[in-house]
């Protein structure tokens, strides 16, 4: 028994036991290599332990927290996501000297959340998954040493908070309402009570605020206000968490809420659509006029997150498989973009679009990442930002959303032109001599993270089939009976 317990618990395992190492790290004075060196070591390990867990199925905690196919495959894709920043941060250019220790241990305690947040099955658990995921990051932000030049990390913190307290105290009080027309937390046990009652007014305001804390990290309308100020205010290495990791681990909560619902639930569906489209059209629209590149893809985030809901439109399988490897391209694209940002970037500052003039000449390597991270985003095949597309289209439209598809292909065609933009500047624009912008010489760390990007940005969008297959087969363990109960139940 203890023994099926630790190997099913074993990324987790690891992070805890990672995070409790960078503690004591921090305990001692001008650690930051070694700090950075037990992050990495942490990092790999989590990828060797999820993949070892790929085929545990187990309930922990009396049935709190399930592992299994589902939660286990998405929890792969945060260690490698973990990885990638790792890589990308180098040496953290733009954190403070003495506090940067404290950030490898904040970073990994907020990987910690998020992978245990895909296994949550009970609110309890789900609630302090969330806030561990949360309050990290809220730490991470203000972590940006100031400049005479650039002072905004302070406000873009506060704001980050504050929108973070106001959309959990929305959240939890949504799920008290839950909680009283169920008398559960349990919930698949909570979503099946609901089926009755799901139309009535208290249910339907229930759900509409459970779903609003998920909704922020996922900065989806009308809770997207933060997204680009924190982008642009925090450093360039925390921007790049915020942007990729909490979505993945966001999407797979959304995907046990809604996969809970029948497909003839328009109420949900309805909801979904709503806030989906004022997504796009509001990410989409408020991007064209962007100078800041940070802020640029920090409004496409919120049109990306609208494209993620599109999968949710249709409340089966196909959709919720279409907007898992939607997110899971995404972390790639995003990803893709930010090495390109963190190596431009002069010792940590802001990039600004027109800085990206004549990078095909600079770095061909970074040019190239750059060019494959937008035509991704931009839905250009072959690669994977296209097949993601496409299949939460045919999703929605299989289901009958014509009008929502239609609104999703006018909204691809709005973002290709400022993709474009930043593309002519990094493959046509001139370098202006007074900047006296010099080749960029990059690590072999880093030269190998964009060859890794590359190469899994093509393979998602050439050859999807093993993904989406997979996916889809792990999808199964979601709805179905509880797997072998351990540790209480």
């Amino acid at each position: 028994m203890i023994s099926s317990f630790i190997m099913a618990f074993l990324p987790e395992l690891v992070l805890l036991a990672g995070a409790l190492g960078l503690f004591v790290v921090t305990l001692g004075a001008s650690q930051q290599k070694l700090a950075r060196i037990v992050a990495l070591l942490v990092a790999f390990a989590t990828i060797a332990a999820a993949a070892l867990a790929l085929g545990q199925h187990a309930d922990l905690f009396s049935g709190a927290y399930r592992v299994d196919q589902f939660s286990q495959l998405l929890k792969l894709v945060l260690a490698f996501g973990f990885a990638c920043i790792l890589f990308l941060s180098g040496e953290l250019p733009d954190i403070r000297g003495e506090v940067k220790p404290e950030y490898y241990l904040f970073l990994t305690l907020s990987v910690t959340g998020l992978v245990m947040l895909v296994s949550c099955v009970d609110i309890i658990s789900l609630v302090v998954a969330l806030e561990l995921s949360s309050f990290p990051l809220y730490l991470l932000v203000p972590m940006r040493r100031e400049r005479a030049e650039q002072k905004s990390q302070m406000e873009s913190a506060i704001k980050y908070v504050m929108f973070g307290v106001a959309a959990n105290g929305i959240m939890f009080f949504g799920l008290s309402y839950l909680y009283g027309l169920t008398g559960t937390t349990h919930l698949p046990e909570m979503v099946a009570i609901l089926q009755p009652v799901v139309h009535s007014p208290l249910a339907i305001v229930g759900l509409v605020m459970a779903f609003c804390g998920l909704y922020y990290k996922l900065a989806v309308f009308p809770f997207h206000f933060w997204t680009p100020d924190v982008y642009q205010g925090a450093s360039n290495e925390t921007a790049s968490l915020i942007a990729s990791l909490p979505k993945v681990g966001t999407v797979a909560v959304l995907v046990r809420f809604v996969s809970l619902a029948t497909p003839d639930n328009r109420t949900v569906a309805l909801l979904l659509t709503f806030l989906a489209v004022a997504s796009m059209f509001y990410g989409n629209l408020i991007a064209l006029v962007q100078k800041d590149l940070k802020r640029l893809l920090g409004f496409s985030a919120i049109a990306h997150a609208g494209y993620a809901l599109i999968g949710f439109v249709a409340i089966d399988v196909a959709g919720y498989t279409a907007a898992l490897y939607y997110i899971t391209g995404y972390l790639l694209m995003i990803l893709a973009c930010f090495v390109v940002i963190c190596r431009v970037s002069r010792d940590g500052t802001n990039v600004a679009i027109e800085e990206l003039a004549g990078l095909h000449r600079r770095s061909p390597l970074l040019a190239l990442t750059l060019l494959v991270g937008l035509f991704a985003l931009a839905s250009i095949p072959p690669f994977v930002g296209f097949m993601a597309k496409l299949s939460l289209l045919t999703a929605a439209l299989a289901q009958g959303h014509l009008v929502l598809v239609i609104v999703a292909v006018v909204n691809s065609v709005i973002a290709i032109y400022y993709y474009l933009q930043v593309i002519r500047q990094a493959v046509f624009g001139e370098v202006n001599p007074a900047a006296a912008a010099g080749p960029i010489v990059l690590t072999w760390p880093t030269r190998i993270l964009c060859v890794v990007l590359i190469a899994g940005i093509v393979a998602l969008g050439v050859a999807p089939g093993l993904v989406i297959d997979t996916i889809s087969h792990s999808l199964a363990f979601v709805t179905s009976s509880p797997a072998t109960p351990l540790l209480g139940r």
